[in-house]
């Protein structure tokens, strides 16, 4: 199993209820919060994406360049990158840094007009997202590669500095997400991972047979796609102690009754999220679906809450489902860095 953990590279400071310090995105805070990443446990971290962020790919750069073992998890989008670009800066990233680097694929929507990319429906967005998830395969593993899709086209090329290689690792693993059908048809071919949020154990369980019926039906060419859950988990000493920050935690939510963004909460897998409420405020044995209510998304609309030893037990049903990555993160980022590090990854590895 691998256990990551999440970088806030926001330019307004307070996400998801963060200190917010001075210097909350500057190089000594970012390269602090991934070195205690480093130094409780975890293999690395996610670094989010999004026009109006600080660029993804140089904050992965920046800290990978500080840090020892620390694995950058760079999400990046096939509209703001051309796949002989990525492919190029990726695999330099990757030999630098003696093959720590990893990839998450976002096809979600975002203000695409601002680095000139131009709005498609989603089967467009997806087949474009296929095209370059097949060119930078190509690029990482081939030389003289001659490519000619619907969107992305290269005649000739070869990258020059290669990903490094090791048994089971061809190139940096590909993370990917999305609930679509659409999305889905993608990960059961192209991806090496398929992220899922923080859904009940039902309905990964239907998710995972779904992804691997369509591996059957469409063909993989791959080792057999891999499952990761990004999810928040709210870990105390106690299980009374856990419920009382998460429900205070809520409160001041409801209270601030927070802004949601059109364009993300439109997406497929974050309608699937917010209509877990209706089947209940705690789904199986700890799984919180009351921030979704009140501004909570992505990762944040759903929280697994309790001692170490009950999230501990939530995610080693995931696990026994198939799921063998995972993302967690609670705020404040740098207490929870150390205190879920060290209370709970051992009782999973």
């Amino acid at each position: 199993m691998s256990f990551l953990w999440y970088l806030p590279n926001q330019v307004e400071p307070g996400h998801r209820g963060d200190d917010t310090v001075q210097g909350h995105n500057g190089i000594d805070r970012l390269t602090e919060l991934a070195r205690l990443a480093e130094d409780h446990g975890w293999d690395g971290a996610l670094i989010g994406t999004g026009w109006g962020r600080p660029d993804t790919f140089t904050v992965a750069t920046a800290l990978a360049a500080r840090t020892t073992t620390f694995q950058p998890l760079a999400a990046i989008r096939p509209g703001y990158w051309h796949p002989a670009h990525f492919a190029s800066a990726a695999s330099t990233l990757d030999q630098l840094t003696g093959g720590r680097l990893l990839i998450n694929i976002v096809s979600g929507q975002d203000n695409l007009a601002a680095y000139g990319d131009s709005e498609g429906d989603q089967p467009q967005r997806y087949a474009r997202t296929k095209e370059f998830l097949q060119l930078v395969r190509r690029l990482w593993t081939e030389e003289d590669v001659t490519y000619a899709g619907e969107y992305f086209a290269v005649t000739g090329s070869t990258v020059a500095t290669r990903p490094v290689v090791r048994p089971g690792r061809p190139h940096p693993k590909l993370y990917f997400g999305g609930a679509s059908d659409a999305a889905q048809r993608v990960a059961a071919t192209d991806a090496d991972v398929q992220l899922f949020w923080g859904e009940p154990l039902d309905g990964i369980a239907a998710r995972i047979a779904r992804l691997r019926e369509l591996e059957n039906e469409l063909g993989r060419e791959h080792p057999p796609l891999e499952f990761g859950l990004r999810i928040t988990t709210l870990v105390r000493d106690t299980s009374e102690q856990a419920w009382a920050d998460a429900e205070a935690k809520v409160a001041k939510m409801a209270e601030a009754q927070g802004k949601r963004d059109g364009l993300w909460f439109r997406a497929e897998g974050q309608q699937r999220l917010l209509a877990l409420a209706e089947r209940g405020e705690v789904l199986d044995d700890n799984l919180y679906t009351a921030p979704g209510k009140y501004g909570g998304g992505g990762a944040g609309t759903t929280w697994l809450v309790g001692s170490p030893d009950e999230v501990a037990k939530s995610l080693r049903k995931y696990r026994e489902l198939g799921v063998t990555h995972f993302i967690l993160s609670d705020t404040p980022y740098r207490e929870e860095t150390v205190r879920i590090g060290d209370q709970l990854l051992p009782l999973l590895n």
